[in-house]
């Protein structure tokens, strides 16, 4: 199977970049994992190693439906409601676990390849490749690019978001010295929470 990877937790930032090189994702509420496939083994780890492989069905029945047998995917289980917006208290509350979704944002291995030292952009591009056509289950982190970061951020305010994550497009997934950054609303019920 192939091996965990040590997860790039963003930095907390006041401020939005808003350069050309850079891309913006909202932030979802739920739980970070990963999710590695080797063959017919799947696996699902929480951000503390726990195996959350039995708890989250539809994620793994998911992984093993794809075409491509190895891979690392990094990510956020989340339990989302009528609008499309992640619902951290009915995740937690562990009565929805059947609902629960993988919202996909990297990929750091594929067929056996470590992805980590490829730009973002190059890690996007196969992701997308990678989950394209599947739609529930697994689903690919929308993004937005460059100028726009400071609006995305108004706007996720605006819908009572946690907030946004942005990163550099050109960066390899480097979690010791990770130059993500998370923007986060300071009105949303994360901010009182003591785990993420």
């Amino acid at each position: 199977m192939p091996k965990g990877f040590e997860f790039c937790v963003p930095k907390a930032a006041k401020a939005v970049p808003a350069g050309p090189d850079w891309i913006h994702e909202i932030k979802y509420d739920g739980y970070r994992a990963r999710l590695v496939r080797d063959g017919e083994a799947v696996r699902l780890e929480s951000k503390a190693g726990l195996d959350w492989t039995w708890r989250f069905p539809w994620i793994v029945e998911t992984a093993r439906k794809l075409r491509q047998a190895r891979f690392a995917i990094d990510g956020e289980i989340v339990i989302l409601d009528v609008r499309g917006i992640s619902d951290f208290d009915a995740l937690h509350s562990g009565k929805h676990n059947a609902e629960a979704q993988l919202y996909a944002f990297d990929l750091v291995e594929l067929g056996g390849d470590d992805l980590r030292q490829l730009p973002l952009f190059e890690r996007k591009a196969e992701l997308d490749k990678l989950l394209r056509q599947r739609a529930e289950g697994i689903f690919v982190a929308p993004f937005e690019p460059g100028a726009i970061g400071p609006d995305l951020f108004e706007a996720a305010c605006r819908f009572e978001l946690e907030g946004i994550v942005s990163k550099h497009r050109e960066r390899r997934y480097r979690p010791r010295t990770c130059d993500w950054l998370k923007i986060k609303n300071r009105a949303h019920p994360a901010m009182s929470r003591r785990f993420e």
